[in-house]
């Protein structure tokens, strides 16, 4: 069966930088003090029509939702002002155009000390231990993307023994980040919480196959207003496993309970002290984009979501990924 994921006109990808304090004016910085190699692109991208735009807001910025650990929670307190950084361009310009537009926001807060936070991942962006700017090669596990571990309340593992697997259905991981790509976001729910690592592994394989399919796709059919994918998924294991048959994955349309979806667009409204008090990211209600997909065992597997992961860790299916920053711990 093929899943159709519609393809919007225009994708927005937005990045903020909050600061203590602005020591320059933000049109003199952008594109002149960026540096190589994202100078050019970042001065194209602000030529008429412009793709990107940075615009400096003397307000603090207070959204709810981002999953900050205590020292960035400490420095987005401190922040009096900060600095939106936003690219809106065909999904065909994809990666390049997000790439720019996180270049331009880590050489602002370099510039500036100031915390780079990505509304797509509901987290800050750190500092990338390849390079000290953007680099120049897209690689999705350069925090791209992150994930949510969530247990359900009424979970059903003995306290005592949490590694007792077999009555354990409480946990559910989702992505955080695929609708920059126009995807939708992909969760799995229903497994143990003692398999909350490999639940991630294979998600974060899932991700990379569906993005690298994503831009393939884009780059042969840019004027495309949708992309059909097959609901079952096939990876291949990859290292020393290199060879074995690829490992199925059935993705499956889903109705997900993410408070947080709404359109990039959608900065949300200052209050009197003009912060902004909520931020929601995705695909805008009722443009017919699919907001998730559930990931589960492929029909004709007889075991449970745990014997299926449990094979899927033997296959050692993310080896060669760079591991993606988690927003909660995995």
């Amino acid at each position: 069966m093929k899943i159709v994921l519609p393809l919007p006109a225009m994708l927005t990808s937005l990045f903020v930088v909050a600061v203590e304090h602005l020591p320059f004016d933000v049109d003199t910085f952008v594109p002149w003090r960026v540096p190589a190699p994202y100078r050019k692109a970042a001065r194209d991208a602000l030529d008429t029509p412009p793709s990107l735009t940075v615009t400096h807001v003397p307000a603090p910025w207070r959204p709810a939702g981002l999953t900050l650990t205590g020292d960035e929670r400490r420095r987005i307190r401190r922040a009096g002002q900060h600095v939106l950084v936003s690219t809106t361009a065909p999904p065909r310009r994809l990666p390049g155009n997000a790439q720019t537009a996180r270049a331009v926001a880590r050489a602002l807060a370099r510039q500036c000390d100031g915390l780079l936070i990505d509304p797509s991942t509901a987290s800050a962006v750190p500092a990338c231990p390849r390079s000290p700017g953007e680099p120049e090669d897209f690689r999705l596990g350069d925090d791209w993307l992150t994930w949510d571990v969530q247990m359900r309340d009424d979970a059903t593992c003995p306290p005592w023994d949490p590694s007792e697997t077999a009555a354990c259905d409480c946990l559910r991981v989702t992505s955080r980040g695929l609708r920059r790509f126009a995807l939708p976001e992909i969760t799995l729910d229903g497994a143990a919480c003692a398999h909350s690592l490999c639940a991630t592994a294979l998600l974060r394989s899932v991700a990379h196959r569906l993005v690298a399919d994503q831009l393939a796709h884009l780059r042969v059919h840019p004027l495309a207003n949708c992309h059909e994918i097959d609901d079952l998924l096939r990876i291949q294991p990859s290292g020393a496993l290199r060879g074995v048959p690829p490992f199925g994955v059935r993705l499956t349309p889903c109705d997900a309970d993410l408070a947080d979806l709404t359109d990039l667009t959608d900065l949300g409204e200052p209050d009197s002290s003009g912060a902004i008090r909520r931020l929601k990211v995705g695909p805008a209600p009722g443009s017919g984009r699919l907001t998730c997909l559930k990931v589960g065992p492929p029909s004709g597997f007889t075991g449970s979501v745990n014997d299926w992961l449990c094979a899927a860790a033997s296959l050692d299916l993310t080896s060669a990924d760079h591991p993606a920053r988690p927003a909660l711990a995995a």
